[in-house]
């Protein structure tokens, strides 16, 4: 029996086929906002945008083997502080003699 292999990440998905899935999700959207009996629930298939829409775009997602797009990394929380020192001390408030705060 031959041993199944799957390809490395970094091979490329088939061309024609995500040209195809491509075409197919942008006829998906189009169909959705002109027609709007295309945003109902049939009897028999159900929600329609669910496999007018959603399932296209899960198998082009699943076609580039479910890769989420690159975010920015994010900054080291060492790197933004500002300062390693302990927080600074209130100062009292200066009062002329006899002015004392009253209990409300």
């Amino acid at each position: 029996m031959p041993k199944l292999r799957s390809h490395p990440a970094t091979c490329p998905p088939d061309l024609r086929l995500d040209r195809a899935l491509r075409r197919l999700v942008l006829a998906g959207v189009a169909v959705v906002v002109a027609v709007p009996a295309a945003r109902e629930t049939s009897l028999w298939f159900g929600a329609l945008p669910m496999w007018l829409l959603a399932m296209p775009l899960l198998s082009w997602w699943a076609l580039h083997r479910f890769r989420l797009p690159q975010l920015r990394q994010a900054t080291p929380p060492a790197a933004r502080r500002r300062r390693s020192a302990a927080q600074a001390r209130r100062r009292p408030v200066a009062r002329p003699p006899g002015q004392w705060r009253r209990a409300a």
